[in-house]
């Protein structure tokens, strides 16, 4: 090939081709119709080992880096490409291929359609022979000797890598950027600017890891957070094809309780793969899609399909019409797979067209073990996730770990994660993770801690070079925030969350009695049993803190009645309902560092004797980590004495006795296990994981889940730049948050100070502040707010995890 096309992409346009995701919406089907057209008309001259004219087709990579000459080929500028006027040439010296038949017209066509799609290939996939075979079982390799100091094992393995590959280690992270960084990739919300704070100022050499576990203690927000990446990776969703006739089932329930109750990923994907209850069962059912489908596409197959890309990142779609271009499944394995699931004969169709043959019930890996094919389906699933998750069954450690490494990095160690046949770029630290997450009892939020606890992970993100091989690893990458994070961060920093999540999610774990430390009080161990009615008594409890909480709630439970006061302040006051006594959440923001005074005054109510009682229970989350728990008990007080209106005494109470555990709470049973949840951090606002897509989530990227999706786009899309520019639903949600900032009336530098330390973790500068003081004036409107609001919400410093 003599003429090369003129490139106006540049390296750094190379570099995003390169990158760029395939197109979802290609007419053009790669593996089905590019593929076979290449294989049979270039693979002589340009594939596997020859590179003639220095021209290798292998990878997308090397179709796009062209032949000695130049560039062959651009995505999208069909008629320019070097490729297909070669194909079309009628002089002998320029034709492709240079001997035998031609290209026929309508393969031509196929070809000329796929450039200007935008060329999209297949992850991982190459014409050349396989040089890398990931192997099956588990594998303990040797840590390398520690560097300065760096005794984690992943820096260990890392500081390896970068020796050998020459490249610098990044900086460190400063405390404000760690604080914000770690809570949005374990929570996905934004730290409060009490809590940066307090981190930023702490002293203690370890607050770094006592932060780290504090944030995983959070299990609502952990779970609210990362239930969008199962309903991704599971296709689980709380509205769309097959839920309103029958032909879904969702699992949100159960998948919400898995998380918050951080359920061993072992038996995890057993529930999953052999559904103990109909709860879990919707995964494996998939989707009865309407009317006649392609034979790839009914349940059988979706199976088929599900289970691999899940849990050992493999791509069986491409099996499950023939055997694979791409790799090396066969059409027979992905039936097989099938055929664990199916209840009736399954016939193998190829390209949709019936072979003749019956599918026989099979695993892949038969060196693990085989599923009895003769066995009931309920059996063939229970053999099936023993094997999934069978100790030697090392891709499917190695897969989560490596989606869990993708989150909090920016890129897997096998990049893209759903490509789990190509070579990590660093096998060592893949297997290491692998085999440590067995050793933590396949325990994900011990893998994120540990993740999170190195070096490498609390480094400053890097910016790769235009020139740069994406492939070689340097450090944390910038990540876009996903479009739960970006929607919940507006709500947090407007106060426009919605009031009510989806009826299908159950938030929170649940408190129950025997979840609880706290026990049922009152003056007397048999007012469990009856006590007269108007009987009034205070309860009382001292709680010295250290430090200021960064959150304190509690729930509570009075038969009848109770007013609660915190340090002389009355936060609460509760009757009993017609219906019987209830479970109240309430929020203990008063206490403070030093003594705290809580008081009850409660009072049995009724027209005669009957039960009477009182149960609390809190939880403060401190700076250091260590969360309090507060409770009702024998260390409590009670009086007969009653305060005056604000909850203080004239003269101290010279009866104060101790508080009686009632003898049969039992009698309450049925309403504490109503009780709202009992968190460290326990928020009112609801998460926008927990309600359907609206559509600034789906322009901000969020799939409609009826194909499963591991990886989010990274580009912004024209919808998206749209909506964030000028969007009228964002409009609104900027528009009322600026109402309520402007109603509050606070002086226009500690206003800026506000908005900066709730959206970016950082105050404004003084250049910032001199500039936005200057613009807003010393008496913003309104609309000046919401300006600022904008300008804030449209920086890469906010959309951005650093």
């Amino acid at each position: 090939m003599r003429r090369a096309v003129k490139s106006t992409t540049g390296l750094g346009g190379m570099a995003a081709v390169l990158l760029a995701p395939l197109a979802a919406r290609a007419d053009v089907d790669f593996a089905h119709q590019v593929v076979p057209i290449l294989k049979e008309h270039c693979s002589k001259c340009h594939m596997d080992t020859a590179k003639k004219g220095g021209f290798s087709m292998n990878t997308r990579e090397s179709l796009l880096a062209g032949s000695e000459d130049g560039a062959v080929v651009e995505p999208g500028k069909a008629d320019e490409s070097v490729l297909l006027e070669s194909v079309l040439s009628e002089d002998k010296s320029d034709r492709m291929p240079p001997k035998g038949e031609r290209v026929p017209a309508d393969q031509v066509e196929i070809l000329k359609k796929w450039i200007n799609e935008g060329m999209a290939w297949e992850p991982g996939f190459s014409f050349g022979k396989a040089a890398y075979e990931p192997p099956l079982k588990p594998r303990r390799p040797q840590l390398p000797p520690v560097v300065e100091g760096r005794e984690n094992p992943i820096d260990r393995l890392v500081d390896a890598y970068f020796a050998d590959n020459k490249v610098t280690r990044p900086q460190p992270l400063g405390d404000a950027a760690f604080i914000r960084r770690l809570t949005l990739d374990l929570t996905g919300l934004l730290p409060t600017p009490e809590a940066i704070d307090a981190f930023v100022a702490d002293k203690a050499p370890d607050k770094r890891e006592k932060l780290i576990t504090a944030t995983l203690a959070r299990d609502t927000d952990y779970a609210e957070h990362w239930l969008s990446f199962w309903n991704d990776l599971l296709r689980n969703d709380y509205q769309g094809t097959g839920y309103i006739d029958g032909g879904r089932k969702p699992i949100t329930g159960w998948l919400y309780q898995s998380l918050v109750s951080n359920k061993p990923y072992d038996q995890f994907a057993r529930e999953l793969l052999a559904p103990p209850t109909p709860d879990s069962r919707g995964f494996i059912d998939g989707i009865q899609w309407r009317g006649s489908v392609n034979a790839s596409q009914v349940r059988e197959i979706q199976f088929s399909q599900s289970i691999s890309q899940t849990f050992l990142g493999l791509n069986m779609k491409c099996a499950s019409c023939h055997d694979s271009f791409v790799d090396r499944w066969k059409l027979d394995q992905a039936y097989g797979l099938a055929a664990i699931y199916s209840e009736r004969p399954l016939e193998i169709a190829r390209c949709d067209k019936p072979t003749g043959r019956m599918a026989k019930a099979g695993w892949i890996f038969p060196e693990l073990g085989e599923v009895d094919a003769s066995a009931p389906q309920p059996e063939r699933l229970k053999q099936l996730a023993g094997l999934m998750t069978h100790p030697d069954n090392g891709r499917f450690t190695r897969t989560i770990v490596n989606r869990l490494w993708h989150r909090l990095m920016g890129r897997g160690i096998v990049h893209p994660v759903d490509a789990m046949d190509t070579q990590p770029w660093n096998e060592d630290l893949l297997d290491y993770l692998a085999v440590r997450f067995v050793d933590d009892g396949y325990d994900l939020k011990k893998a994120l801690a540990f993740i999170a606890s190195s070096q490498i992970y609390q480094s400053q993100p890097v910016v790769t070079a235009k020139n740069a091989d994406p492939a070689i690893f340097r450090g944390p990458l910038p990540k876009r925030m996903t479009a739960e994070e970006f929607v919940d961060a507006v709500w947090t920093l407007t106060g426009t969350a919605p009031a009510k999540a989806n009826d299908a999610v159950p938030r929170g774990k649940g408190s129950g009695s025997s979840a609880l430390a706290a026990k049922w009080i009152w003056s007397d161990a048999n007012a469990s049993s009856a006590m007269p009615d108007d009987n009034a008594i205070t309860l009382g409890t001292e709680v010295t803190l250290p430090t200021a909480p960064l959150s304190a709630k509690a729930v509570f439970i009075a038969d009848n009645e109770a007013e609660i006061f915190v340090n002389g302040r009355s936060i609460v006051h509760e009757t009993i309902r017609p219906e019987g006594p209830r479970g109240v959440a309430v929020d203990l923001k008063d206490l403070r560092a030093g003594k705290n005074s809580i008081i009850v005054i409660a009072r049995n109510g009724g027209s005669g004797p009957n039960p009477a009682g009182f149960l609390l229970e809190g939880r403060i989350e401190l700076p250091d980590g260590k969360p309090l728990t507060i409770a009702t008990g024998p260390s409590w007080k009670w009086t007969a004495t009653l305060p005056d209106a604000k909850g203080r005494f004239p003269r101290p109470p010279q009866d104060w006795q101790p508080a009686q555990v009632l003898a049969n709470p039992a009698v309450w049973d049925r309403f504490v296990a109503a009780m709202p949840p009992l968190t460290a951090d326990s928020s009112p606002m609801v998460r926008a994981s927990l309600v359907p897509a609206d559509l600034l989530m789906r322009a901000l990227g969020r799939p409609n889940r009826e194909q499963i999706v591991s990886m989010r786009p990274d580009n912004i899309t024209t919808l998206e730049a749209i909506d964030l520019a000028n969007g009228e639903q964002l409009a609104g949600l900027l528009k009322k948050g600026a109402a309520s900032l402007s109603a509050a009336r606070k002086p226009t530098p500690e206003l800026i100070d506000q908005v900066f330390l709730r959206s970016l973790g950082r105050r404004a500068t003084a250049a910032e502040k001199n500039g936005l003081g200057t613009v807003l004036g010393s008496q913003p409107t309104p609309q000046a707010i919401e300006d600022l609001l904008w300008m804030v919400i449209l920086l890469p410093e906010f959309q951005f995890v650093r």
